[in-house]
């Protein structure tokens, strides 16, 4: 009974709203949940294979990439005797057969000391050099108006297909001509000419997709190209700026192509110089392994430097 003035509303029935399983319906939550999650495939393998798993296996693959490095470093502590009586693997049951008197014995080599700057003065001048002329023409190109700028961007990118030892002997000859030839500038200017054109086509997609409404904005604020370029482009363009300074300091650090040809005695880099070592002493690992070892630390330690910028750099664009 209701009470009078008052319209009883009826009771909606539970089971009304309630869904009517069918074949057809359950067909459809077996395929979804045998479906691979939106992350793709490498989520759908993951989450069947779950973290742990996957942690282990990223471990083994770590483990199976330092190991040649471990070998490299414990070979270099160890003498002539002890690597030719045994793998660089018995230094853990006899932990007395390392030694720093090889890399005391480097330090002293001024051949060896005197390629390691060297190649330090050809690597940092060129990846400083290319940094700062392919951010200036990857800006250019991305957002200033000039005749013939598309078409001098698709000659800069093919360049890209032009292998490098095309340009080896006749570049060698001008050089040979104009005096650069056997010279450190003559080493730099080899690599710059050769890096620039990846370097402006990574760095002109990456300022291009910055948001010409903020460009736009900036320039309503009375603030010029340069102006735009130092405070708003460069630190916005960081991650990529970052993962181009370091390809190109490792590609010409660890180069030994250029050097051999376009370096005499005194400015050939530490590639060169552990190259005749080899070739003058044979089987000497006790300088052979702790001056490869140094040459591998400066590259590391740059890279461990600027891990973050890298990573950053690799992944812009892929997300959006």
């Amino acid at each position: 009974m209701s009470a009078p003035g008052i319209t009883e509303v009826p009771r909606p029935d539970a089971d009304a709203g309630r869904a009517v399983a069918t074949p057809k319906s359950g067909r459809r939550r077996r395929r979804a949940a045998s479906r691979p999650p939106r992350g793709g495939p490498v989520g759908w393998i993951m989450k069947r294979l779950g973290s742990g798993v996957v942690q282990v296996v990223l471990l083994l693959v770590g483990l199976v990439w330092l190991t040649p490095l471990a070998g490299l470093f414990l070979s270099s502590l160890r003498n002539d005797r002890d690597n030719a009586s045994g793998g660089w693997w018995t230094s853990f049951t006899d932990p007395s057969q390392l030694t720093l008197e090889n890399y005391t014995a480097l330090l002293e080599n001024s051949a060896i000391t005197s390629a390691f700057w060297n190649t330090v003065l050809i690597s940092v001048p060129t990846t400083l050099l290319v940094v700062l002329l392919a951010s200036l023409a990857g800006y250019a190109f991305a957002w200033l108006e000039f005749p013939g700028r598309d078409v001098i961007f698709l000659v800069v990118v093919g360049m890209l297909v032009v292998p490098i030892q095309i340009g080896l002997l006749p570049v060698a000859k001008l050089f040979g001509e104009i005096g650069l030839f056997g010279t450190i500038p003559g080493v730099v200017l080899f690599h710059v000419a050769y890096g620039l054109p990846f370097a402006v086509f990574l760095l002109r997609n990456y300022f291009a997709q910055i948001p010409r409404e903020m460009l736009e904005a900036a320039r309503m604020d009375g603030g010029g190209e340069w102006r735009i370029f130092v405070q708003l482009v460069l630190p916005l363009g960081r991650p990529a700026i970052a993962s181009l300074a370091i390809f190109q300091f490792l590609w010409v650090w660890n180069d030994m192509l250029v050097a051999l040809l376009f370096a005499d005695s005194e400015s050939q880099p530490l590639t060169v110089a552990l190259q005749q070592e080899m070739r003058q002493f044979g089987s000497n690992i006790s300088v052979l392994a702790p001056g490869a070892f140094l040459s591998l630390v400066v590259p590391l330690a740059v890279f461990f430097a600027f891990q973050r910028h890298f990573v950053q750099g690799v992944m812009a664009g892929s997300v959006k």
